[in-house]
Parts: structure tokens; sequence; C-alpha cells
């Protein structure tokens, strides 16, 4: 059964080697020409290189994973809602979170309406991660997809707080499709100053290498969205250097 690392933030930030950063792995691949084919490879990828789970587009869902000896899965499986633009309306996003559930999703990373939080429209923000909250409630695991580079620190505080407010367990930085840019050390460190520990930060976009994600656990990341885990793996040392 996988133990999910963020029950102890502080542990993530302790020196990793590449078998304990694997357990912060969200391995991934969200791609729109993705087949079955590469779904399935990818699981068995993420089996070999031990990541705490796989996120893949809501249409490969369900996928078979492996369990445990007590009937748990080995491998955690995520899935995207509201992805990329975050431009649905709010019951949409709701509807495709329940499905996800339904067809076996363990953990959802919805996208925010961007729009709404360059807006200042926080309380709209809060109330779209609520309709997904209260459609995928506990255990399913929430994250909540700010797309930090394309917002001002301002910004990235008060959506940070306000996904907390709505029920989210995460607040993740990126979808890794905006023009802006995806994860920084700077905007993780922001994040997890905000939500305090309360809240897992997950950096996801743009990190392709070991010293890349040694960086954002450094800042508080307590997960991490990697599309090239095996090289990323690869770079560490065992003494959680690169």
């Amino acid at each position: 059964m996988t133990t999910d690392p963020t029950l102890d933030p502080a542990a993530a930030r302790q020196p990793l080697d590449a078998v304990a950063l694997a357990r912060l792995v969200d391995h991934t691949l969200l791609k729109p020409e993705a087949t079955r084919a590469d779904v399935e490879a990818l699981i068995a990828e993420g089996i070999r290189l031990g990541v705490y789970s796989v996120c893949i587009s809501p249409s490969f869902l369900p996928v078979e994973v492996p369990v445990g000896i007590d009937g748990a899965p080995d491998l955690q499986v995520a899935t995207v809602c509201g992805f990329p633009s975050g431009k649905h309306h709010s019951d949409v996003k709701a509807a495709e979170a329940a499905r996800a559930v339904r067809d076996g999703a363990h953990e959802v990373d919805m996208v925010i309406d961007v729009g709404a939080a360059k807006e200042g429209r926080f309380a709209d923000v809060e109330a779209d991660v609520r309709a997904v909250r209260d459609a995928a409630p506990a255990p399913t695991v929430l994250k909540v997809i700010i797309e930090s580079a394309a917002l001002t620190d301002d910004e990235i505080v008060a959506v940070c707080r306000a996904a907390e407010a709505a029920g989210a367990d995460f607040v993740k930085t990126s979808t890794g499709f905006h023009p802006a840019g995806g994860a920084s050390v700077h905007a993780v460190r922001l994040m997890a100053q905000t939500v305090g520990g309360r809240l897992g930060v997950k950096a996801s976009g743009g990190i392709r290498s070991a010293a890349d994600a040694l960086a954002m656990v450094e800042a508080g990341a307590t997960r991490l969205g990697l599309s090239g885990t095996a090289a990323v793996l690869a770079g560490v040392t065992a003494d959680g250097d690169y």
C-alpha cells in the first residue's frame, strides 16, 4: 500500500536518494497523441521506477494497476480535470471529476480559471474548486493547478488561500502546457509558505533534471509531476546529490 508523502511534508525535504525521490513522483503522460499502448508502457515503467502514481488523461480510465497483499493499489492513479485551459464551467469540471473517480482515479488535478484569478475574482476561484471538491470528496486527493507562471506573487498567494478554503489537498504549479512556463523555485517556495504544510505542494512543468527536481523539493514541493522520470532519477546520487 502506498503512503502519501504529504503526510509529513518535512520528510520530503530531507536528503533524498533516487528511491525516496521516486516516491514523490506523479509519473505523467498527458500528451494529446498518447495511445493506450503508451499508457500501458507508462504504468509498467512507473512500477519499475517505484513512483507514487501515474497521471493520465481521463479518457484512458479505468486502468489496471498492481495491488498489494492487503488489496490496496501499489500504484496510485491520478487524472486531470478542466485540462489544460481551466476555461470550463464548474459543473462540467465537477462532472468530469466525478466520472474520473467512478472510473478508478484516486487523485484529480483540476485547473482553475486563470483569468478569474487575473481579474481578482478569488471567490469565484474558490467556488470552482469547491464544486470539484464536492463532486470528488475525500478520500479522493484533489490538487489545484494554478498556472503560477502566469500569476503575480499576490495572485499566487490569493489563489492558494482560495484552494485551501475550498478543501483542496494540494496546490500545483502548472499544467505544463501554458506558454508562460512551468514550475519555478520561487513559485514553489511562495506556495509552500502560503499553505504552511496544511496542503501539499506539487511542482510540475519543465522539471527535466535531478537538479531541477531536488531544487523544487528543497523549496517545499512534496510531490513532483514528471514526464521524464527515468532520466531525472538516473541523475540522483546515493546521498541525494546530483
